[in-house]
């Protein structure tokens, strides 16, 4: 567990060091949540979810995080 507290404090602080990726992972999770409202029951979440992870990945994919 705590490489988990780690992992999430380490993104946390990348989310606030870069300007406009907060903005964008929120964008790309609502488009996600939207996209998955078809799948019933957890859809929604699982969409935003991998819309914020993907936005969190264009966003330091060439940062070196």
């Amino acid at each position: 567990m705590a490489k988990f507290d780690q992992k999430f404090g380490e993104v946390q602080s990348n989310v606030k060091a870069t300007p406009g990726l907060g903005k964008s992972m929120a964008k790309w999770s609502a488009l996600g949540a939207v996209v998955a409202i078809p799948i019933p029951i957890v859809g929604p979440v699982f969409g935003a979810l991998a819309g914020a992870a993907w936005a969190y990945h264009k966003g330091t994919k060439n940062k070196g995080y």
